[in-house]
């Protein structure tokens, strides 16, 4: 690691649509901002998903009601992918070798999911 720290893929994207990173150590201002931000669209996906499930089991939506729910799901899924890929970049690279105890493979510690 450098002495400036490393760099995180930020939450969210500039004005063009273009990835924001942050070069630190993790512990600034921004970096707390944009742990919020994560911990936000984390919690929006997984009440997202539940609408899903509710609007999918009544199987009496209109077309309309599918298309948001599209719409609406993609968007949560950038926000999750992005987040996974952030995370995944901050891993170490023994953590991302070293099998955990179960053999599945890498693991966050739990501070990372909010």
């Amino acid at each position: 690691m450098n002495t400036m720290g490393t760099v995180r893929l930020l939450p969210w994207t500039g004005p063009d649509g273009k990835p924001c990173f942050l070069l630190g150590d993790g512990t600034g201002y921004v970096s707390r901002i944009a742990d919020r931000m994560e911990e936000e669209q984390l919690g929006s996906a997984a009440d997202l998903i539940d609408e899903a499930r509710q609007l999918l089991g009544e199987r009496s939506w209109t077309p309309g009601e599918l298309h948001l729910l599209a719409v609406e799901l993609t968007a949560a899924l950038v926000h999750v992918h992005r987040v996974a890929e952030s995370r995944g970049a901050r891993l170490t690279e023994a953590e991302r070798e070293a099998p955990d105890s179960d053999g599945d493979g890498p693991r966050l510690p739990a501070e990372a999911f909010g």
